[in-house]
């Protein structure tokens, strides 16, 4: 099997330096993790996008939680995705659910279309939902999606962990085509299990800083996690 991608977030331009040097495959762009992580200003991009040379994921999201906040913010939204896009950005992540807990279609469909074919992945949003396997139906098809970063649960990897085995062994199915990110609570004692049942895409962002979000990108917690992934053979 190939070698797992390992996703990192990423404040700031030293976050970036860093968790490239320690063997990053992509990086997830955030600014203000008190509110779960919310889209970074342009500045922000182009100083990481000019720090290193490893794919960007550029988080959608201009308030905590999993709605837009209404046609204003949705707009709002939409305005930003543009300037990022001429600012350079090429891969994005977003994720709204409606008042009955599926997927906002008219949020999701108005960003991808100003997303127009960029990579894109639909976030934890998927944990909140009332039906996952409807969430994926309802999203099947759409520009751009190649990636569901989950949990398998809103309470984390370790609860997760049954869901997350199960839709591994769904790929191929119609929704299900996308790759599955794990991430959410992820734990190096993790990795062999799901290694095992196929998974190969690993998200991480506190587990990586010694200092907890006040700090830096811990170099070295990065390597160790690349080398655990590395190692980790998939048997399943």
């Amino acid at each position: 099997m190939s070698r797992p991608i390992f996703e990192v977030i990423a404040l700031g331009a030293d976050d970036a330096v860093a968790a490239q040097a320690g063997g990053a495959d992509r990086l997830e762009l955030v600014t203000d993790m008190a509110a779960d992580g919310l889209t970074p200003s342009r500045a922000t991009f182009g100083a990481i996008r000019a720090a290193v040379d490893i794919p960007l994921r550029v988080m959608l999201r201009l308030s905590d939680g999993f709605t837009t906040g209404g046609a204003r913010q949705l707009d709002a939204l939409c305005e930003v995705a543009q300037g990022l896009r001429a600012e350079g950005a090429e891969e994005f992540v977003l994720g709204f659910l409606d008042a009955r807990g599926g997927a906002d279609l008219d949020a999701v469909h108005a960003l991808v279309d100003v997303l127009d074919g960029c990579r894109w992945t639909f976030h934890r949003a998927i944990d909140r939902a009332a039906d996952r396997d409807a969430v994926r139906l309802q999203l099947a098809g759409l520009p751009g999606l190649d990636t569901y970063l989950t949990a398998g649960s809103a309470d984390g990897v370790g609860a997760g962990l049954p869901v997350l085995c199960a839709e591994a062994a769904r790929g191929g199915e119609p929704g299900y085509e996308p790759r599955l990110l794990v991430g959410g609570g992820l734990l190096l004692a993790h990795v062999p299990e799901l290694r095992a049942a196929g998974l190969d895409a690993f998200h991480v962002g506190g587990a990586v800083r010694a200092g907890g979000w006040a700090g830096p990108v811990d170099i070295t917690a990065v390597r160790t996690w690349r080398d655990v992934l590395d190692t980790s053979v998939a048997v399943g």
